[in-house]
């Protein structure tokens, strides 16, 4: 019997060591290394204060600024600890309803808006995190912050244009807008 435990127990310390300590620290150095500012969390300062990650979407409700995916992190919006989809088939009522009640809540929030509403607006994104919407989701809601805000149409339509990003590589997924940098421009205005 003391033949097969003391392999075990070593072979057990060994494997602990390699997957538990030395990997992890392997990988976050390469990672620190190759990619310091997402390694670090992709953090935006603003006057040296933390307002959030260019990678975690933040709720935003205010008119005067856009408005991000709706998050499935619920009741909390964007918990980064309860990052998960809702699993809710295209056919499901409760997936539904939810649709119809953010499809409305937007509508009233905008009367005069008459355009089809961009689908990511009234959808999570598979984690309930993203931080981006669709430049057609940023410009659908143009004339309610131009309104709210005081300001041309066509200088919000400007500086939503200005900070979509194309697909990465001219290849890799969708163009996109990032809601927390999008605010942040325009709050740089001053209006």
């Amino acid at each position: 019997m003391k033949t097969l435990v003391r392999p075990a127990v070593s072979l057990f310390l060994l494997l602990s060591a390699v997957t538990g300590l030395a990997y992890p620290l392997a990988v976050t150095g390469i990672a620190r290394a190759v990619f310091p500012e997402q390694a670090a969390g992709s953090l935006i300062l603003e006057d040296g204060q933390m307002v959030g990650s260019a990678l975690i979407g933040q709720h935003f409700s205010d008119p005067k600024h856009f408005w991000g995916r709706p998050s499935a992190t619920a009741p909390r919006p964007y918990n980064a600890a309860a990052s998960s989809g809702s699993n809710l088939g295209p056919l499901n009522p409760a997936l539904i309803e939810a649709v119809e009640t953010r499809l409305a809540a937007l509508r009233a929030a905008d009367p005069g808006n008459a355009r089809a509403v961009p689908v990511d607006l009234v959808t999570a994104s598979a984690s309930g995190l993203d931080p981006h919407i669709s430049p057609a989701a940023a410009l659908w809601q143009v004339p309610r912050v131009a309104r709210a805000r005081g300001l041309p149409e066509a200088q919000v339509r400007s500086l939503v244009e200005g900070q979509a990003e194309g697909r990465q590589w001219w290849l890799l997924g969708e163009p996109r807008v990032n809601v927390l940098k999008l605010n942040l421009a325009l709050d740089a205005l001053g209006q």
